[in-house]
């Protein structure tokens, strides 16, 4: 058994998994000297949600961050992480557009992709892999690890021998919710490198605080990679710490040959980094065995308590963890991880607020009945089916089968705005954010998300200068001055703001939600039967109706977004639309007239 080879997450799924993918560029180059000398197998740097966050919230150039890496860590592989026919987005693509984001991604400096579906259906990784293989880089065959009836230790085998054949070079465990358990591991890894002559990655997240007894077990078993994160963004919902691993190792016929006193000089440096960030630190990253029960992966978490929080109900958050498990049976046991996470998990928040199960069903959930993300591990409940879709056909085929090339199309779509074929598949991933995003590039306008101070103190005076910013509250923004920061009550730290020219008391609780005595939107609550409203705070996708139009009861009036999810939200009544109090992008909470409708 040669040595154990790591590949550090520090770049990507640490920080994914802890701080909401909000490390930026700046804070990643400066260590990236020491990081290069580690002797790591590769880091992940790319992929998952970090090009969306980018785009999103941090406003740099998700393309530019990799050449900029790439530039500095000639010496490691860098790899990334691609949804498939889903690549980084969350819809199926055609092909065409597949091809070219694994050629640009390739061109610009990834060396492995990791590639994964979350349903494991492996017909929508073969056009991703062909790809990879194409342009001359690694392929990593990927199976998303969970547990259910369906998912025995005989069907992984039989998908790391279908990877396999399509030509995988390595093939990846990949434990997003930390569901394996080490004596399960092991027999697991085994069953693999006895069947498949390839080398075996594990990547488990520390979630159920079981993740290094894992990795260590898969290394008895035959493993030869194992993924960790640097100490200072390890353990919890990420994973084991590298320094950790590496000790564990040293002196065996397993040792990875890496230089503790490097990685800890890296740690230190991270740690620093880490208070940056304070403000996306969530008490749903620590370590909870109870994902062995409800099978929520950690950003899952985070993810849930911010949408409870917002509308004041994150003393439910039991009760959706209690639902979960109910509405991924109804839909077949699909994996948790993206997209289907956020299917199911948004799916279950609006089965518990709404008080009825599938009374609103999220149009992501009709897809997926409809087999437009690929076939479900196990029979779909046949009455949530017909209830969502009634008797439309169902795909049976590769959903990406029924797509056409989208290349030329999106290069009209988004015109000059595009200056290279980069730009394009920016627009692609995200029309929308893609779009504003490339717009406000081309006017100098791009402005990151403020990162708030770690420490202040002392109260506001005349003759104190401000830290000013704008911030976004139900839709509306404001220009705030910080002014000052008084103790901490009961867990929570009172910031004085200037706000709006009036001096205001605004607390940031653990979770950083805004709380101010100020409404935001000036909408008003709804009372009347014609009143359309939201159960679920969002952002407006799409508004269907105009005033004076005559709607049907449970017509679609508007499209909503949470959670990354949209859903129709319906006419509660026949009649005739007198107004429309919202416009595409527009913030709403619930409660909060959209529509009227007499």
């Amino acid at each position: 058994m040669k040595k154990v080879n790591i590949t550090d997450v520090i770049l990507r799924d640490a920080h994914q998994s802890l701080i909401a993918t909000r490390m930026r560029t700046e804070d990643m180059l400066p260590i990236c000297d020491k990081l290069d000398s580690v002797g790591f197998w590769s880091l992940e740097v790319w992929g998952g949600a970090t090009f969306d966050a980018c785009v999103r919230f941090l406003k740099e150039d998700p393309w530019e961050r990799l050449r900029q890496l790439r530039e500095a860590l000639p010496n490691t592989r860098l790899q990334m992480l691609l949804r498939g026919q889903n690549l980084l987005g969350y819809r199926h693509y055609a092909d065409d557009v597949v091809e070219a984001f694994v050629a640009k991604s390739a061109e610009n400096g990834i060396d492995v992709f990791r590639v994964f579906d979350a349903l494991n259906d492996l017909r929508n990784l073969e056009t991703a892999i062909a790809a990879v293989k194409k342009s001359g880089k690694h392929a990593q065959g990927t199976i998303a690890y969970t547990t259910s009836p369906v998912h025995t230790e005989e069907l992984f085998v039989k998908q790391a021998l279908a990877l396999r054949d399509m030509g995988a070079d390595s093939v990846a465990l990949k434990d997003m919710a930390g569901l394996l358990t080490p004596y399960a591991t092991y027999d697991l890894v085994k069953a693999i490198k006895g069947a498949v002559d390839l080398p075996v990655f594990i990547h488990s997240h520390a979630t159920a605080g079981l993740a290094a007894q894992c990795q260590l077990k898969a290394i008895e078993a035959g493993a030869e990679h194992i993924d960790t994160a640097i100490s200072a963004f390890a353990w919890g919902t990420s994973h084991p710490a590298t320094e950790s691993q590496v000790a564990a190792l040293r002196g065996t016929e397993w040792d990875t040959g890496l230089d503790l006193e490097l990685l800890s000089e890296i740690a230190d440096y991270f740690r620093e980094v880490r208070k940056k960030y304070h403000q996306f630190e969530s008490e749903f990253t620590r370590e909870d065995v109870s994902v062995q029960i409800n099978q929520v992966p950690g950003g899952m978490m985070s993810n849930l308590a911010n949408q409870l929080k917002e509308q004041n109900a994150l003393g439910r958050i039991r009760e959706v963890f209690a639902e979960i498990p109910k509405v991924r049976k109804d839909l077949g046991y699909p994996p948790l991880v993206t997209p289907t996470s956020q299917i199911v998990g948004t799916q279950a928040v609006m089965n518990v607020l709404t008080g009825e199960r599938y009374k609103t069903i999220t149009n992501e959930v009709k897809r997926y009945l409809q087999g437009g993300y690929g076939q479900p591990p196990a029979e779909v409940s046949a009455q949530l089916r017909t209830k969502a879709i009634g008797n439309e056909e169902v795909i049976e085929g590769r959903p990406a089968d029924g797509l056409s090339a989208e290349m030329e199309r999106l290069r009209r779509d988004i015109g000059d705005l595009a200056k290279s074929d980069e730009d394009v598949l920016t627009f692609a991933m995200f029309p929308d954010i893609g779009r504003q995003f490339l717009e406000q590039r081309a006017a100098g306008t791009l402005e990151p998300e403020v990162l708030l101070p770690a420490q202040q103190s002392g109260r506001a005076t005349d003759e104190g200068v401000a830290t000013e910013f704008r911030i976004d509250v139900h839709g509306e923004t404001y220009e705030v001055a910080v002014t000052g920061v008084g103790g901490k009550d009961s867990g929570k730290r009172h910031i004085y703001l200037t706000l709006d020219g009036m001096p205001e008391e605004v607390v940031f609780e653990p979770l950083n939600a805004y709380v101010a005595n100020k409404s935001g939107s000036g909408r008003q609550q709804a009372s009347a039967p014609g009143h359309v409203t939201t159960g679920m705070p969002g952002n407006i996708v799409d508004v269907l109706v105009a005033v004076g139009d005559t709607v049907h009861a449970g017509q679609a009036v508007l499209i909503t977004e949470a959670m990354k999810m949209e859903t129709e939200i319906q006419a509660p009544i026949a009649g005739k639309v007198t107004g429309v109090h919202v416009a595409k992008g527009d913030r709403v909470t619930p409660g909060e007239v959209l529509v009227e409708i007499d």
